[in-house]
């Protein structure tokens, strides 16, 4: 499989328009996370460095062809003092098949709080994924050999009062990343996407689902690397009607929140017919 910084190095065509390559893979469609880290690349080649993005907002129109490269056509919707914002368009055989907004930030002085790190156990006491029994996590650990996933085993999951649905994960590249914040960022992107749906089959372990993911909401909101380790504290409040609700906070070691994570994915009984 490419490396994350092969896979977010795009090619540009034109002056709004970028190309991201297409890459090894065992899935029938393009990972999800691959658009949306591609398509925020392309989002912030067009904006001045000065700004950093915060936030962006994605739909899952079509499944992409994991065969084919995908083509980017960035709107440069706003350009203001304080804030930036542009609309991306990912594009394959002249379909779109991935379309975000994300907003930029300078950065200002104002309060600061944030919930305190949730209990979970340390990495090293959370078998790799390649050592993982679950047909589900080995098969992760064989598509995303670049990363070093950690899947708390359920039994040491601790329960939240009221809650559906919990799910935690460690995450961290295996190889080190280059210093630059936003690659991190662009990379976080890509992962964020990767095991969160999961979180709504804990309470349903047998069940056979055809899932995909429908949209994603991602908050960068302090600074991290993404070749070091970071926690996935997943949630899923709400299944029905075919779609899951799930969302996910992400802490450093340290305890820092450094972003929020939510989406909505399709999770109806597989079809027999």
């Amino acid at each position: 499989m490419a490396s994350i910084t092969e896979i977010l190095e795009l090619e540009r065509l034109e002056k709004d328009i970028f190309r991201g390559i297409a890459t090894e893979t065992m899935l029938q469609r393009t990972f999800g996370g691959q658009v949306a880290g591609q398509a925020l690349v392309s989002a912030v080649r067009t904006v001045d460095p000065a700004f950093s993005v915060h936030s962006l907002h994605g739909y899952f129109l079509r499944p992409g062809n994991p065969k084919m490269p995908i083509v980017y056509l960035v709107d440069r919707i706003r350009d203001g003092r304080s804030f930036v914002t542009r609309r991306v368009s990912a594009v394959q055989d002249g379909r779109a098949i991935f379309t975000m907004a994300a907003s930029f930030h300078v950065g200002d002085d104002g309060i600061e709080h944030q919930d305190q790190m949730p209990d979970a156990p340390h990495p090293d006491n959370v078998p790799p994924a390649t050592e993982a029994e679950d047909p589900v996590t080995a098969w992760l650990a064989r598509e995303w050999s670049a990363w070093d996933l950690r899947v708390v085993p359920r039994i040491e999951v601790v329960p939240l009062p009221g809650a559906a649905a919990r799910q935690q994960v460690w995450f961290r590249s295996r190889e080190p990343l280059p210093d630059d914040p936003t690659l991190h960022i662009c990379t976080l992107a890509y992962m964020s996407d990767m095991t969160l749906l999961g979180s709504a089959s804990v309470p349903h372990p047998d069940t056979l689902l055809q899932s995909a993911s429908l949209d994603h909401a991602l908050w960068f909101l302090r600074p991290f690397r993404a070749d070091e380790w970071l926690l996935y504290d997943q949630l899923s409040p709400s299944a029905g009607l075919g779609r899951a609700l799930t969302q996910g906070r992400i802490f450093d070691q340290a305890g820092n929140v450094v972003a929020a994570v939510v989406q909505e994915g399709l999770t109806r009984h597989l079809r027999t017919d």
